[in-house]
């Protein structure tokens, strides 16, 4: 009975019509266009979720959001959805960023960020299999992506998270 009551749960994720469910993550640092573009071909992303709070400052070069959403249209056939609920707030990042704490004090606090904005509910309405979250940092290891990633696949059931580094 409870495989069948997870089966149903993971279905009502829209769009998600083979199990596993596939979720990739991959940041755009350290990585050329025909590297980040490559991956996410390879991989057979469906669409790029950008977490990031701001996804159109100056430094982020081809992923920028103006022009990001044209080239995965033209060069891989992918969407491009923009979700800044599951960026960390500007108080969070900025103390980050400020060193007032590190990855350790990083973790719990963007946690309960997602547990208070309930973002399980919201995203089982958005995300789709095949989704990549997308955020700048070159690695998933000390970026909220993964944060996100495994935040979500702890409540939902046969979800395949790949970083595609």
């Amino acid at each position: 009975m409870k495989n069948k009551q997870s089966s149903q749960r993971l279905r009502a994720i829209e769009g998600c019509d083979t199990l596993p469910f596939k979720l990739y993550t991959i940041g755009f640092t350290k990585k050329t266009a025909e590297q980040f573009f490559g991956l996410l071909k390879e991989a057979g992303v469906k669409r790029v979720v950008d977490v990031r709070r701001r996804p159109n400052s100056q430094l982020a070069g081809f992923a920028n959001n103006r022009d990001l959403a044209w080239f995965l249209h033209k060069l891989c056939d992918v969407d491009y959805l923009h979700v800044a609920e599951l960026a960390p707030s500007p108080e969070l990042l900025n103390d980050y960023r400020q060193k007032r704490i590190d990855w350790n004090g990083y973790e719990p606090r963007f946690e309960q960020q997602m547990e208070k904005a309930n973002i399980k509910d919201r995203m089982r309405k958005i995300l789709r299999s095949g989704d990549c979250f997308l955020c700048s940092e070159d690695v998933p290891d000390q970026c909220h992506r993964r944060l996100v990633a495994e935040h979500l696949v702890d409540w939902w059931v046969n979800v395949e998270v790949k970083h595609l580094v």
